[in-house]
């Protein structure tokens, strides 16, 4: 589907593309979502332009990512897909020719509908195409803030969680470090996005196509990048400091069960060495002959199985 704009009075003004025929004045924005061959193939001959197909943008090298060819600029970005803890990012090809900026992607990102919508019959500073292009890496990145807003939520109530009253047994210690895990998870999305942006952002500066507010905006952009990364550095190491503690409560849990094991290996050592003792008197056995011999074992091994639980108790070693 093929969502063209055109600029009136500094806000987008949607127009339509009837059979393939570019409408007076030309758009300023031709934002291509999952189009079929033959728009491509239209879009490519229109404006004389290599547009590369949405199905292989990931196969794009990332040194390949931003260059320019003759008038035209081509950048390949990734865009958070979503906010949320299960969110992904997609692949978009931009090409900026001329005064027009096209966009190709396979999937309608909900950033992109929400620049549609927002400029659309709006009042608007947009002076050219470049704007369109900055809006939208300023747009993500606010998008990449909200999504680290989630990851602290998140984190948060595993820290209720973890460090609470209650310690943790091996269920629940397995469900926090799935979350810890998604959250690593998306938080290293958020890291990489907006490295990508920082680089698609510091390409467009040094194309030198940029006006002086353009350029202000940018590198507005770039600062909000850098105090991004900060906080992305701080989830990291509150990321690890959860899963630390998390595994010292498994590993103390772990320590419980084989303490038990050893209480009883030790309590259970005293009644064995007295059966062992005890039945190796062949040449005169104390049964045949006393008829308490088997009483008095059976006292001595419960005794010495009693004696040894009792020092444990007092110890505080059976807790």
């Amino acid at each position: 589907m093929l969502h063209a704009f055109t600029l009136e009075a500094g806000h987008l003004k949607r127009t339509h593309l009837d059979e393939g025929d570019i409408v007076s004045p030309q758009p300023i924005w031709i934002d291509a979502v999952a189009i079929s061959d033959t728009e491509h193939t239209w879009l490519e001959q229109h404006f004389n332009i290599a547009l590369p197909r949405p199905t292989h943008l990931r196969d794009i090298e990332a040194s390949a990512r931003f260059y320019e060819e003759g008038d035209e600029l081509h950048l390949r970005s990734d865009f958070l897909y979503g906010k949320e803890m299960d969110s992904g990012s997609v692949a978009v090809a931009f090409v900026l020719c001329g005064n027009t900026l096209i966009s190709v992607h396979e999937e309608d990102l909900p950033l992109f509908r929400l620049l549609r919508m927002r400029r659309n019959g709006q009042a608007g500073d947009i002076a050219d195409s470049h704007d369109v292009l900055i809006d939208l890496y300023s747009m993500d990145v606010e998008l990449s803030a909200d999504a680290l807003e989630e990851v602290y939520a998140e984190l948060g109530e595993v820290s209720q969680r973890v460090l609470g009253d209650k310690p943790l047994n091996d269920k629940d210690a397995s469900e926090v470090l799935a979350r810890i895990a998604r959250g690593e998870h998306i938080n290293g999305r958020i890291r990489r996005n907006v490295m990508d942006t920082r680089r698609a952002i510091s390409f467009l500066l040094r194309s030198k196509r940029l006006t002086a507010a353009q350029m202000e905006e940018a590198h507005q952009i770039v600062q909000d990048i850098d105090s991004l990364d900060g906080h992305t550095t701080f989830l990291f190491d509150k990321i690890n400091f959860l899963m630390n503690a998390t595994i010292g409560f498994i590993n103390v849990n772990q320590n419980k069960i084989v303490r038990m094991f050893s209480v009883a290996s030790v309590a259970l050592l005293p009644p064995t060495l007295i059966a062992s003792i005890y039945g190796m008197n062949f040449a005169n056995m104390p049964e045949l002959s006393w008829r308490f011999g088997y009483p008095l074992a059976l006292g001595l091994m419960g005794l010495s199985v009693g004696l040894p639980f009792w020092f444990f108790h007092r110890k505080g070693w059976l807790r």
